[in-house]
């Protein structure tokens, strides 16, 4: 586990995939470097690896981390994302395992290994509280908890959110330094406050963003949401 940078609770990731990059990307980093002051929330933006120079430089208070990395070193790779090159572009992580991208177990072993040597924080996606129990096992900074069937639906049930202590103490039993992110299913600021009041230490959103009528204004709803859901639950005074 990568100790050299420290991202604290509560913490929020924004996740671009492919709908957004270069100058849009960068608007939408600033925006996001600037709510992170203001409401003191840890934020993580991944962009595609092209842009990380761009966003690294231009942005001061976000975490920059690339949407995969491979577990290769400097060498043959062709078409390969290379840790030491996600380093030096100005990324602070990477993200490992979206259900867009998967990899398999052995890989998630050794990329987190890989990105401790060069100094990224690791944030692997897990499917199923099963799946977060085995990458605890590889210490990760970071899992990021979210169904498949959740992601891109905006709506959580009841059951998903029982499911959000659940994990928690699963993957806390094994190390309980590594953080628990819970996404899927966000499309508002009223269901980031629901995860968070049910126990999430962080949360995040693509389309609940990217596909609003006004992306800055929803990025800040869903950071508020996030602020007040964690002063309430862990009884912060103002």
């Amino acid at each position: 586990m990568y100790t050299g940078i420290q991202i604290k609770p509560p913490f929020f990731e924004i996740g671009p995939k492919a709908y957004l990059y270069g100058k849009k990307a960068l608007g939408l980093a600033q925006h996001a470097d600037i709510m992170s002051i203001k409401y003191d929330v840890s934020i993580i933006f991944t962009p595609q690896c092209v842009d990380i120079p761009l966003l690294a430089s231009h942005t001061r208070h976000i975490h920059i981390f690339a949407q995969h990395m491979d577990v290769i070193k400097a060498g043959r790779g062709i078409g390969t994302v290379l840790p030491e090159a996600i380093k030096e572009a100005g990324a602070q992580g990477f993200l490992l395992n979206h259900s867009e991208k998967r990899v398999t177990l052995p890989e998630i072993g050794k990329a987190i290994r890989r990105g401790d040597e060069v100094g990224l924080i690791s944030m692997i996606c897990a499917d199923t509280p099963e799946q977060a129990v085995e990458i605890a096992r590889f210490n990760p900074n970071i899992i990021l908890a979210e169904s498949p069937d959740l992601i891109g639906v905006g709506q959580r049930e009841e059951s998903d959110q029982q499911q959000i202590q659940r994990i928690n103490q699963l993957v806390w039993h094994i190390n309980p330094d590594i953080l628990v992110l819970h996404g899927a299913g966000i499309k508002c600021g009223q269901d980031i406050y629901e995860v968070v009041k049910n126990g999430a230490q962080g949360s995040g959103s693509t389309s609940g963003i990217l596909l609003a009528d006004d992306p800055f204004a929803m990025l800040e709803e869903m950071i508020k949401a996030m602020r007040t859901a964690w002063d309430e639950t862990h009884q912060v005074n103002s």
